[in-house]
């Protein structure tokens, strides 16, 4: 049984996907199923069980024995939570209590770690495990990931495999559930439906224009992609980020939602909301020398080909992966 835990939501769902598209169909999904619009991300996705998180663990004390791998998405995402309790709950202490479960029972680990570690970037975007202690992140999300990123490497007793996977700016279908985190390609999307326009924010800042702020943008199925090759190599365990390596700019993004559907760019630009403008990046870019170096060789969707994909195939039907 291959667990998958964050399994309604977002990523977590495709994953699951992709893990049935190459015949894991014995699969457990784990995850808060109390939102009937996250759950329809699972329709027609094979799994054999389904466990509410708070039971997980209980859960994993009698079935460990039939598992082969934890893939650990789930997590509280939302950059504008402030409350630190919430992230030291979900993301801090259950991750480490999925670790030490998989080390107690001598089972392989992915977990979702994030770029938001980064901060500004003031250290670069490189996975050197060796400056995640120095990282200064903006937020409360991004501060929980770095804690337990650092947590990790501190560990005496790790899982015979592990990793921790940096996502940078992942979008793509089953997001339409996450309000106001969705990307903004799927907001985009649905404000040219109704306006006929996409609203970017300003820069607040000298050195970059309106909508030209970069960031590392990531199809989501290149992450299913990179976590499917980690469970079937299961050596080199450490810290990787995920991202594509080419920083592009919110107007790229843009003008490529337009494109997707045959339509001239029409863009606005909007101040950014208060609670988020002293915590927002600029730019991101992964380094992914060390994912390559590893073996992983299949090229990264274009943000051309992946918005392309996504706005037909998913945002125009109205569709799930």
């Amino acid at each position: 049984m291959i667990v998958v835990t964050g399994a309604a939501g977002f990523i977590g769902s495709c994953l699951v996907k992709q893990l049935n598209e190459e015949g894991f169909n014995d699969v457990v999904v784990v995850d808060d199923f109390s939102n009937a619009e996250k759950n329809k991300n699972l329709d027609g996705k094979k799994f054999t069980a389904q466990i509410d998180r708070n039971k997980f663990f209980d859960w994993i004390d009698q079935n460990h024995h039939l598992t082969q791998f934890i893939i650990h998405i789930g997590a509280r995402t939302d950059t504008t939570e402030f409350n630190r309790e919430v992230f030291n709950k979900l993301n801090l202490n259950y991750t480490k209590t999925v670790w030490n479960k998989c080390v107690e029972y001598g089972l392989p680990l992915i977990y979702a770690s994030s770029a938001a570690t980064y901060g500004n970037g003031e250290f670069g975007y490189d996975d050197n495990e060796e400056i995640i202690s120095k990282l200064k992140p903006l937020n409360p999300y991004g501060e929980s990931k770095n804690d337990f990123d650092k947590w990790a490497i501190a560990q005496e007793r790790k899982p015979y495999f592990w990793a921790g996977l940096k996502f940078f700016n992942v979008y793509g279908p089953n997001e339409y559930h996450k309000g106001r985190m969705a990307s903004v390609i799927f907001h985009g999307f649905h404000q040219i439906k109704k306006e006929g326009k996409i609203k970017l924010f300003k820069s607040h800042r000298d050195d970059y224009k309106d909508g030209w702020q970069l960031r590392d943008f990531i199809y989501v199925k290149d992450v299913t992609s990179v976590c499917m090759f980690l469970m079937n190599q299961r050596k080199n365990s450490g810290i990787y980020n995920l991202g594509t390596g080419q920083a592009r700019s919110f107007y790229d993004l843009a003008v490529n939602t337009f494109s997707s559907q045959n339509l001239e760019p029409n863009i606005e630009f909007i101040d950014m909301p208060q609670d988020i403008r002293d915590k927002y990046q600029y730019f991101t870019e992964a380094r992914m020398e060390k994912l390559k170096s590893i073996g992983y060789k299949k090229p990264f969707y274009s943000l051309e080909d992946g918005i392309a994909d996504y706005v037909k195939n998913y945002l125009l039907p109205g569709t799930y992966y």
